[in-house]
């Protein structure tokens, strides 16, 4: 396993990839620069897109988890940048319920780059896993512009 930090508005974000492929993503406070063509093109994008540059990532993504925790994760990936859908939609879409996508969504292992920020509940934001929480959430759904009713 390889690991790269990039600074972001957010905190130090990590990035660790295997075998080609970016495989997890979250915040640390320990710094680390190994070097691997994938960890470099995900921080380039990662910088675009904190510096309002990049709408959509293109990077090599391997989510080492369940069937049903990768069609979470694919649906969440097809989210375009500052639109939103909400858990019971993509339950609908999957044959699964609405607290299962949301199990799913905070089980997602490459936050930011697997948009789940664009995930919200029916009349609420929801839930956001990662490193700050729902702050972040509220963050990240406003650099994009997205969900302006709700925050």
């Amino acid at each position: 396993m390889l690991y790269r930090t990039l600074d972001t508005p957010l905190g130090l974000m990590r990035l660790s990839a295997s075998d080609g492929a970016i495989t997890a993503a979250d915040w640390t406070n320990t710094p680390a620069e190994d070097c691997a063509p994938e960890l470099e093109e995900a921080c380039a994008q990662l910088t675009a897109y904190f510096n309002g540059t990049l709408t959509a990532f293109d990077l090599p993504l391997r989510v080492d988890a369940s069937e049903f925790q990768q069609k979470v994760c694919a649906a969440i990936a097809a989210i375009p940048f500052g639109q939103t859908r909400t858990y019971g939609e993509i339950a609908a879409d999957l044959g699964a319920p609405a607290q299962a996508v949301g199990t799913g969504c905070g089980g997602n292992p490459i936050p930011v780059i697997i948009p789940c920020h664009r995930v919200l509940g029916a009349s609420s934001l929801g839930g956001f896993s990662a490193h700050g929480g729902v702050e972040s959430k509220v963050w990240l759904l406003r650099h994009e512009g997205a969900a302006g009713l709700l925050i």
